[in-house]
């Protein structure tokens, strides 16, 4: 990464580290995810004290949301997960989640769809949006390009962000590059006024 991030222009957007995907009990336990749970709270505390914000996504699924669908059926791919109301759903135990963080309830892999997160950020002034989490390929490859497209400055988190498979993490890492957005590893990230 280029140079330092200004923390009033600057959030840390911690995707979907909840028990049903980083928590050995999930029912999607990938262990890389549960791999990169001390990196992100270092980053989040790191980020916190420079005067960053913090934001964390959860995935969320209505037990009916895909009765109907045609394409996009994430039952049907991954088996039910993340229930509404569910200890899956649950942000995991071990993160500093705060008052005054934004919490965004997401439905589908991007956390920019449909959700309250642009216009959060924009009434911030927030330009810069540092991204770690899981899963590397699926919602933080998603949200991460919803950003990029949206014009953030986006920083993918390469030792933050989890994956099923070290593979995963490697293809949505190049992706974003090429495409859209930094990688960066948590020691690069600096804030600075």
């Amino acid at each position: 990464m280029e140079g330092t991030l200004d923390p009033d222009r600057t959030a840390v957007v911690v995707v979907d580290m909840q028990n049903g995907f980083a928590h050995p009990e999930g029912s999607l336990y990938a262990p890389g995810s549960e791999r990169v749970v001390g990196p992100i709270a270092d980053l989040v505390a790191r980020a916190r004290e420079a005067g960053a914000r913090i934001v964390y996504t959860r995935d969320v699924h209505p037990p009916e949301q895909f009765e109907g669908t045609h394409s996009y059926d994430e039952f049907d791919r991954w088996g039910e997960h993340v229930l509404e109301g569910s200890w899956d759903a649950e942000l995991l135990a071990e993160l500093d989640v705060r008052d005054d963080d934004l919490v965004v309830e997401k439905h589908t892999y991007d956390a920019f769809y449909d959700t309250e997160l642009e216009g959060w950020l924009d009434a911030r002034g927030i330009r810069n949006l540092v991204i770690c989490g899981t899963l590397a390929n699926v919602c933080v490859l998603h949200t991460a390009g919803s950003a990029g497209l949206r014009d953030f400055r986006t920083v993918l988190v390469s030792d933050c962000i989890g994956a099923i498979e070290d593979e995963h993490r490697e293809y949505a890492l190049e992706h974003a590059a090429w495409l859209f957005g930094e990688v960066s590893d948590s020691e690069e990230v600096g804030f600075a006024r």
